[in-house]
C-alpha cells in the first residue's frame, strides 16, 4: 500500500489540502507516498496550539501539577515542568486564583482535559495580553495541519481546491501556496483516506494488518492470510519482514498514540527477535513513536506520544454518523461542481441527517458550494447515505 499514488506524483514533499463542507482534510505525500493524513472539522476542534488566559483553580502536588480552567468550561491540566521556567515546585510556582497565559500541548484524551503549557513564546505571551481582560479565555485558535506541515517541510508547495482556504493559508505560506482548479485528492489518495476509516489494511506482499483501537491499548495483529500455511519458515519470515515499513507508516498515518502492540504471523519466539532492529529503522522517521522491545508472549511494544487525537477518534470507530455524513456532503458537492443547478437529495439514516444538522455550518456550506440546498430525506432502512436527485418540488 504505500506505492507512490501516481506515476506524476513527483519526488519530494507536497502538501494537499482538500476542503469540503464541514471537512479540511490534509495529506503529507514524500516521493509520491502518503505519509501524513489529517481531518479536521472547524465543529470539533482539538484545541492543540490554541491560546487562552486561564485561571488557577486547585495545585495537584501529589499529582506535579495544577488544574486550570479554560474557556467554553473545560478543564486543563498544567504540568509542574510546564509551569514555569525555572520549573520550580507548583506550589512554589502558582497559587490557586493565579491567571495566567496558556497554550495547549495535548488535545483532551478519555473524559480528561487537554494538557496545557505556560511557557509561552514572547510573541504568544504579547497576544494574550493585548486580548480583552477577563479569564477564562480563548485567545486563539492554534495552527491547522496545513500550516504544522509547511512549518516542518518548508520547501514543499501547498495545493488545495478551496479558494477560501487559499485565502486563509496566503498570507502565512505566500507563493507556496496554488489554488488548484480540480479536487486537491485524486482516486487513489481517496481510496487511501477510505482505508485509513476501516481497521484491515492489505499488504503487496499478501496477508494483510487487523488495526484494533481499544481505551488501553491499540492492538495490530500481521494476518499472513489463507496461502500461510503453505508458505516455508524463510517465506513467513520475509512476509513478515516486508509489512514492517507498513506497519510503522499505518501507526504514522492514523496518529496512533499511547501503548502499541504488533503481533506478527506465525514466528518462533526467535525469528520474531530478529525482527526488531529492522522495526526499530522502520519507526525511525517518526519522531513521536519509539519500540520497547518484544513482550514475552512475542509482542512488539510500541510506545507513542500523544498530542493530536487519533485518527479514530476523530472519525469514530466504526465511523460515527457525522463522519458518513460528511463523506456523502463531500461526495454531493462534486456531483453539484459536475452538474450545475442540479438539484440533490441526501437519503440517510435519521442519526445520520441528525448529525449534520448539528454540525455548524457544514449544510450551509454546501448551498454556498452548490447554490442550492441539499433535500434531507430520513431512512431509517439505509446504512450507507445514498445522493440522489431531489423530489420533484423540493
Amino acid at each position: 500500500m504505500a506505492a507512490p499514488l501516481s506515476p506524476a506524483a513527483g519526488r519530494g514533499a507536497r502538501i494537499l489540502v482538500s476542503e469540503s463542507p464541514g471537512e479540511v482534510r490534509t495529506a503529507l505525500l514524500e516521493d509520491g507516498v502518503l505519509t501524513e493524513a489529517w481531518v479536521e472539522r472547524e465543529a470539533q476542534p482539538n484545541g492543540v496550539g490554541d491560546l487562552h488566559r486561564g485561571r488557577i483553580i486547585a495545585l495537584a502536588p501529589a499529582m506535579a501539577g495544577a488544574f486550570v480552567a479554560l474557556a467554553g468550561g473545560q478543564t486543563g491540566f498544567l504540568p509542574e515542568g510546564e509551569a514555569s521556567a525555572d520549573r520550580r515546585p507548583i506550589a512554589a510556582a502558582l497559587n490557586e486564583g493565579m491567571i495566567l497565559p496558556l497554550r495547549v500541548i495535548r488535545a483532551a484524551q478519555g473524559g480528561k482535559g487537554p494538557r496545557v503549557s505556560a511557557r509561552l513564546t514572547e510573541g504568544e505571551a504579547a497576544r494574550v495580553a493585548a486580548a480583552p481582560p477577563g479569564a477564562p479565555l480563548l485567545v486563539a485558535r492554534g495552527s491547522g495541519a496545513a500550516e504544522r506541515l509547511a512549518a516542518r517541510h518548508p520547501q514543499a508547495p501547498v495545493l488545495t481546491d478551496s479558494a477560501a482556504r487559499a485565502a486563509r493559508l496566503r498570507p502565512a505560506l505566500g507563493e507556496r501556496l496554488r489554488l488548484l482548479p480540480h479536487p486537491a485528492f485524486d482516486d487513489a489518495l481517496e481510496a487511501e483516506f477510505d482505508i485509513l476509516a476501516g481497521a484491515e489494511v492489505p499488504l503487496e506482499g499478501g496477508g494483510r494488518l487487523l488495526i484494533h483501537p481499544t481505551p488501553a491499548l491499540t492492538a495490530i495483529d500481521m494476518d499472513a492470510g489463507a496461502a500461510a500455511g503453505a508458505r516455508g519458515a524463510d517465506a513467513l519470515a520475509a512476509l513478515n519482514r516486508a509489512a514492517l515499513r507498513e506497519i510503522a507508516r499505518q501507526i504514522r498515518l492514523r496518529n496512533l498514540a499511547g501503548a502499541i502492540l504488533v503481533d506478527f504471523a506465525g514466528l518462533s519466539a526467535r525469528r520474531r527477535a530478529r525482527l526488531e532492529e529492522p522495526l526499530r529503522a522502520a519507526l525511525a522517521p517518526d519522531r513521536h513513536a519509539r519500540l520497547l522491545g518484544f513482550t514475552h508472549l512475542g509482542l512488539a511494544e510500541i510506545v507513542r506520544e500523544r498530542i493530536h487525537p487519533p485518527l479514530h477518534e476523530v472519525l469514530g470507530w466504526p465511523p460515527s454518523p457525522l463522519t458518513r455524513g460528511l463523506a456523502a456532503l463531500r461526495r454531493a458537492a462534486r456531483e453539484a461542481a459536475a452538474r450545475p443547478g442540479r438539484r440533490l437529495a441526501l437519503r440517510a439514516a435519521p442519526a445520520v441527517i441528525a448529525a449534520l444538522e448539528g454540525a455548524s455550518g457544514a449544510l450551509a456550506a454546501f448551498a454556498d458550494l452548490a447554490g442550492t440546498r441539499l433535500a434531507l430525506v430520513p431512512d431509517p432502512a439505509l446504512s450507507l447515505p445514498v445522493i440522489e436527485d431531489a423530489p420533484h418540488g423540493d
